[in-house]
This record gives C-alpha cells, structure tokens and sequence, in this order.
C-alpha cells in the first residue's frame, strides 16, 4: 500500500502549539506563514469543484496559499519565473558564484534581517561589478541575477547568496568576452574584496543603528570593545567565495535556475518521518563529502529552525544587477544578443517546464485533462452555524457554506449547472452530486 506523503503543512499541524507554548509570542509574520502553511490546500482556504467532461467524474481542488515560505505553492511561480528567464540567455558561458559570510555574523542577520541582507547583496553584486569594470579583467558591465537562500542543510541559520553571471560584459555597445575558461574571477581576489565592502557597510550600519544589538547582541552594547575586537577578527578571516566552472550551457543553466530560484528551507520530499513529538528529514553533511543522511529532531525544534528563514514582509530574494537589470534589461539585452551573434533561446526546446498546459491536475479515474470548474467552494468560517458538515479525504470535518437558497457556491453562468450537494456524501476527496 502506498503511503501518503508527509507535508510541511502535517508538522507544523502536529506541533506548532507546543512551539507557541514554549516561544510565544511570536513576530506577527511568523504566525502568518504558519497559518498559511498550515492552510493550505484544505477546505480552510476553500477551492473549487472540478468537473471531468470526459468520464463525468467530480473532484474537490482547494486553493493554495501561494506563500513563498511554503514548500507545496512553489512550482508554479518558478517555472513562470524560469520561462522568462529562459528566454533571456545568451549564447555564452554562464557561471555560478556563491558568496557566504563567516559564522560569527549569524546572530546579527537573525535580528536585524533586513539590514543585514541589504549589505550582503549590496556587498556581493559591488564586488562583482567592480571587478567586471577593472580594465585588466573585462573593462566593461557585468549582468548577474542574485538569489538569497539563509539555510544550510541542517535548517540552521547560513545566509549566503547564489548569482548566475554571463561571461562577458558590455562596455557601451561591444560585448567584451570572458577569457577563463574555469572560472570568472580569481577566488581569492573576490573574496578579500567582498570582506572590505561588506565589513565597511556593517560598521556604518552599526553606527547608524540600522542593526540593532538586542537579544544575545546586547553584550556587545555593553562592552564596544568586545564588538571592534569580533569585526578585527573578520578583517583577519579568509572569508569564503565559492566559484564553480561555467555551466554545460543553456540547459544545465535553466536546470539551476529552477533549482535553486524558488527554493525554500526544506521541501517536502525530504521529510520522511513524523511522530507525536519526533519528525525525521534526509539532508546532506558537507563535512562528510556530501554524504545523504537522516536527522531527527522534536517537532518543536524543526519549527524553531525553519522559522529563522522566514524573510522580512515583501523583501525581494531574487535581484537583477548591471545589464540585466529589471530597468534597463530590454535594450542592454538586445545589443548583448546583437555582439554575441546569437538569437533568443527556445525555451520549449530546453524543456523549462512552464506551466503552458492546463491549470487543473488530470483526472485521477481516466486521466483526461478535460476538467473545469463548476462550483466554487467558499472559505471555511466558523461563525455560520448553518454551513454543511462534510468530510474530507483526509479525515478531518471541514465545512462548506451553502447559498442562501440552501445550495453549495457555484460559478456564475456560463461556468457551469446548478447542482445541489449532498451533505456528508464526500469521501476520498470526491464530491456525490446530485442534479
């Protein structure tokens, strides 16, 4: 018998009150992101009744919660997302560059997330285009697009930022192509400029209290010394800057960019176990040459840990820098493709997997794509006592709220008939319709 994935959504079901127990309160957006996880897909965001014009067969489909923190929402925006990408490559080596900071800096991204994040992509993109403009290098503009991610494998705090960078740059309207064959810019070299620049923009944002020293922090306000001590120290760290050889080209190019664009802390393929108080992920351990491994931690700390990944309200992960920037992308674009010789790329050729087909998942009894909606299923509200009781594949009583001639909700003309529903009839996620 097959056994039913274990979501996100089922941990923090079976924990987070206990979380809240021990933790709260909380920040109004962690509680937002959980109720948001916890929501989703089920009858709490309500959905709609999908019709097969093939077999006759009717399906229940809730609505998801399209946050961006939840694991289930994301494949339909990143392969909107790569599509556009996609069609936006150029027909020259791509690289990947992933910037880090030292440990020590944990604490301060945690409580001062926004700030701390802006320094490090302001960090890491000036570093980049610097070195693009030196004469001895390529002497021109660079176009990149950086990625936030603040997660390692164990779900522990790791800030650090991925960027895809074209090799060549633009120096006014000639492309400049990037003669290394490995990688783009010597390790060493970026390195030691990305720990100048981000180290000078820290110190000015301490002193202008942009990060603020609260929390575990608050023994550096009491003692400045131990605080000039920690940032002397990280002038003498070899920071780390990760520079890996150039793509195979443009399909190994889309395949990162939909792995790791829209990537959030854990996915649920990854979980592989939860009890009670237990749940159980697979993960890598890089300090033992990326061997698989399972680790078991209690609910209420799995939760602690995704929690810290929670990003600021509408702060932007993803941001485009030099010729790819959202506002002057168009034109520089255009003169790249003119010097490099090449046209747009095929997107469908490289397979991207954009959401081209239909938006409803097939029919389970025949597998037609043929559904269509013909009733749509109001949000659940626990202040209407009239609303109809019914069950749900997974176990759970939700309710619908019928019309005010007694009726489910449905679609307007010409969506689709009228149909009454009939309470109670609902099992293994399939609606019994009577006309």
């Amino acid at each position: 018998m097959h056994k039913p994935a274990i979501r996100l959504a089922d941990v923090f079901s079976a924990g987070f009150a206990h979380y809240l127990l021990d933790n709260g309160p909380l920040p109004a957006q962690h509680y937002a992101v959980a109720n948001a996880i916890m929501a989703c897909r089920t009858a709490a965001l309500g959905g709609h009744v999908l019709h097969c014009q093939e077999c006759g067969h009717d399906v229940i489909s809730y609505n998801s919660c399209r946050n961006r923190h939840c694991p289930t929402c994301q494949a339909r925006a990143r392969a909107q997302w790569v599509d556009a990408r996609t069609r936006e490559l150029l027909r020259v080596p791509y690289f990947h560059v992933v910037f880090t900071v030292p440990a020590q800096l944990n604490p301060f991204a945690l409580r001062n997330k926004e700030a701390f994040y802006n320094i490090l992509f302001a960090a890491a993109s000036q570093t980049l285009a610097e070195l693009g403009r030196d004469d001895k290098r390529l002497g021109g503009e660079l176009g990149c697009i950086a990625v936030l991610h603040t997660w390692g494998q164990n779900l522990m705090d790791h800030p650090h930022l991925h960027f895809i960078v074209p090799g060549g740059a633009l120096d006014d309207d000639r492309w400049v192509s990037c003669n290394a064959r490995d990688f783009l810019f010597p390790v060493k070299v970026m390195a030691a400029l990305f720990r100048g620049k981000f180290l000078d923009a820290f110190k000015h944002a301490l002193d202008n209290g942009d990060i603020a020293l609260c929390g575990t922090l608050e023994r550096f306000r009491k003692d400045p010394a131990l605080l000039r001590g920690m940032i002397d120290d990280l002038y003498r760290t070899n920071w780390v800057v990760y520079a890996k050889p150039p793509f195979g080209g443009p399909k190994a190019v889309v395949k990162y960019l939909g792995r790791y664009t829209h990537r959030i802390a854990i996915a649920d393929a990854r979980i592989v176990a939860l009890t009670d108080t237990h749940v159980s992920f697979q993960w890598k351990d890089y300090a033992d040459h990326g061997r698989s491994k399972i680790m078991t931690l209690t609910i209420v700390e799995f939760i602690r840990r995704f929690l810290y990944h929670v990003v600021p309200l509408h702060f932007v992960r993803i941001r485009y820098y030099g010729f790819l920037s959202v506002r002057s992308r168009k034109v520089k674009l255009a003169l790249c493709r003119d010097q490099t010789g090449g046209e747009t790329i095929d997107a469908d050729a490289l397979h991207t997997d954009a959401p081209t087909g239909p938006r409803w998942a097939p029919c389970a009894v025949c597998g037609s794509v043929r559904m269509v909606p013909i009733r749509m299923i109001m949000k659940y509200s626990p202040w209407r006592p009239e609303e109809i009781n019914v069950r749900t594949a997974r176990g759970f009583n939700h309710t619908i709220p019928p019309d005010e001639d007694g009726k489910s909700p449905r679609y307007p003309e010409p969506f689709g008939k009228t149909i009454k529903m009939v309470p109670g009839s609902i099992s293994g996620g399939t609606l019994a319709l009577a006309a």
